[in-house]
């Protein structure tokens, strides 16, 4: 074990803190991506559960209109009221298919009286960076059904212009129309046949993608195993170049025999011959 003590130096201790410390954060990379896993495949299970799932009444998806669980999210609720035209407002910089426009959100007051926030789709933007025409929702008494989604709160130092909200802020949206509202949740209105095709466009349907990350938290461990075998692989090479530098290393050769010397008694005999053979 003398060989290695030159591991007890203080170096070899920081060494070692450092590797732990590296380590410790990889693990900790590893297990984040392992998190945000689980939250992919959680959303990808909703999507499952609720996307194409019958609707149920609002009142019965969110007896209470502040309340929200997100694994009701997508579900289809159906909605019996009429659209507030005069409400309508539009969340700017919405991305779809490579350009950037609005989403169309229009206050729906139900039966009830209760007003139910619906996004309608999306419109492009002018030239001007302003909402192109918005198509009148219909009027009258209607029946929709749409996926329910959590509102988005409010983003400090960005705040509504006008028509113009910055988020779909459904608490705003409350206080703008004045009558009691949904502040839990709002809908994205379902359409098919010719409506989806039109402006405002639905959204497209969410993918059910649980993405890279059970490989990005192998390589965060598997970088965590390395730095050790790195450590120990430095560790032995210092270990073989003090064993060289001291005459001590593993693999010395032998030591060549030398020639026996011949006997004196040897070389008097030989002496003896040759004066017999001159004879």
């Amino acid at each position: 074990m003398n060989e290695w003590r030159f591991l007890l130096a203080p170096r070899w201790a920081g060494y070692l803190a450092l590797t732990v410390i590296f380590a410790i954060a990889c693990s900790a990379l590893g297990t984040w991506q392992l998190n945000r896993r689980a939250e992919a495949l959680a959303e990808v299970a909703r999507i499952d559960a609720n996307y194409d799932a019958a609707p149920i009444p609002l009142a019965e998806a969110l007896p209470d209109p502040a309340e929200f669980d997100v694994d009701q999210r997508w579900q289809v609720v159906a909605i019996s009221g009429e659209y507030l035209p005069a409400e309508e407002v539009v969340v700017r910089n919405r991305p779809m298919g490579g350009s950037t426009g609005f989403q169309v959100i229009t206050p729906f007051q139900l039966d009830d009286g209760t007003v139910f926030m619906v996004d309608r789709g999306w419109i492009a933007q002018n030239s001007d960076g302003r909402p192109s025409e918005i198509p009148a929702p219909p009027a009258g008494e209607v029946e929709v059904t749409a996926r329910l989604k959590a509102g988005e709160g409010r983003i400090e130092g960005r705040t509504s212009t006008g028509i113009e909200f910055a988020t779909i802020d459904l608490d705003e949206l409350a206080e703008r129309v004045g009558e009691p509202a949904y502040t839990g949740a709002y809908g994205i209105l379902v359409q098919s046949g010719d409506d989806a095709g039109e402006p405002p466009l639905a959204a497209p349907r969410p993918e059910r993608d649980e993405g890279p990350h059970l490989s990005y938290a192998l390589q965060w461990y598997v970088f965590a195993l390395l730095a050790f075998i790195g450590l120990a692989w430095a560790a032995n090479q210092e270990r073989k170049g003090l064993a060289e530098a001291s005459g001590q290393s593993e693999a010395s050769p032998r030591a060549p025999k030398r020639p026996k010397p011949q006997s004196k008694g040897g070389e008097d005999a030989d002496y003896e011959d040759q004066v017999l053979d001159r004879r």
